[in-house]
């Protein structure tokens, strides 16, 4: 009987086949690097997000670094000029910016170096403004009157202030000697603008270094004695004195008409003094 049951499984297998179905093949499995070279290339939406950082680029903490220096230059500048440099500590200079005395170290060495840097601002704004008016061109007098304006404005400004007022007596000798260089060089300018106005005959004759002397010290004093908020503008005050420098004080009269002659009547006229007489008439027509 089992053989039978065998015959019986092997016709079954044979009609089945003989009907028409064919054997299902498998499907091979694709390789791993198949799958990889099939896949969409990765997008910038696909790339991991970058761990935000709680520090600034550097170029932002540079500029916050320069713009915090400047203002202990400043509050030290405005403080020198107004208590003196020997009477100014940087635990006041500290105390003005509402931060340790420590901190100030991160941006300057001493109080030396202070002075140094106020200084050289001063005189850097000076020469800037100088060289602008010249490049503008123009007449030997124009340059000259925009220099002056230029230099009259910048005393009364904190670093300019702190120029004339501290002066670089106060810095160390081997920086003593570039500022007085860079000194130097603003009296040439006022000199050289003198002279060309002497030849160009917008300038009466003048000697011009003294010239460039007055014109240089009338204009430093201002930072000596100016006081912001008081009567008069920094602008107002450099209009004034410029203009005293130029008109200077004595009023110059206005020169006398010469008086108008009106010719006397024939009959009025005098030769020597005496009165001319008719000629005498003939009794004859």
């Amino acid at each position: 009987m089992p053989q039978a049951k065998a015959a019986s499984t092997r016709r079954s297998s044979k009609s089945s086949t003989s009907s028409g179905s064919s054997p299902q093949r498998a499907v091979p499995k694709p390789s791993s690097a198949a799958l990889q070279a099939a896949a969409p290339a990765p997008g910038p939406e696909d790339a991991p997000a970058a761990a935000s950082s709680p520090w600034a680029p550097v170029s932002h903490r540079e500029r916050q670094r320069e713009a915090k220096r400047n203002a202990v230059l400043q509050a030290a500048a405005q403080l020198f000029n107004e208590r003196g440099f020997h009477a100014t500590s940087l635990d006041d200079i500290a105390a003005r910016l509402n931060v340790t005395k420590p901190t100030l170290y991160y941006y300057v060495k001493n109080k030396d170096e202070i002075l140094l840097q106020c200084v050289g601002k001063g005189l850097a704004m000076m020469l800037e403004g100088i060289d602008a008016s010249r490049a503008a061109g123009g007449k030997a007098i124009d340059q000259l009157m925009t220099c002056m304006q230029v230099y009259a404005r910048i005393v009364t400004m904190d670093f300019g202030m702190c120029l004339i007022r501290v002066g670089d007596e106060q810095v160390p000798p081997e920086s003593r000697k570039e500022l007085r260089r860079l000194k130097s060089a603003i009296d040439q300018e006022f000199r050289r603008l003198v002279a060309e106005g002497v030849a160009e005959g917008s300038i009466q004759p003048c000697d011009p270094k003294i010239t460039a002397f007055v014109i240089a010290g009338a204009l430093s004093w201002i930072g000596r004695w100016y006081q912001p908020g008081g009567e008069y503008t920094a602008e107002q005050v450099a209009q004034q004195c410029i203009a005293t420098l130029c008109d200077g004080v004595l009023r110059r009269p206005a020169q006398a008409a010469a008086p108008e002659v009106v010719p006397a009547p024939a009959a009025q006229r005098k030769v020597g003094g005496a009165k001319a007489k008719a000629p005498a008439r003939s009794g004859k027509a």
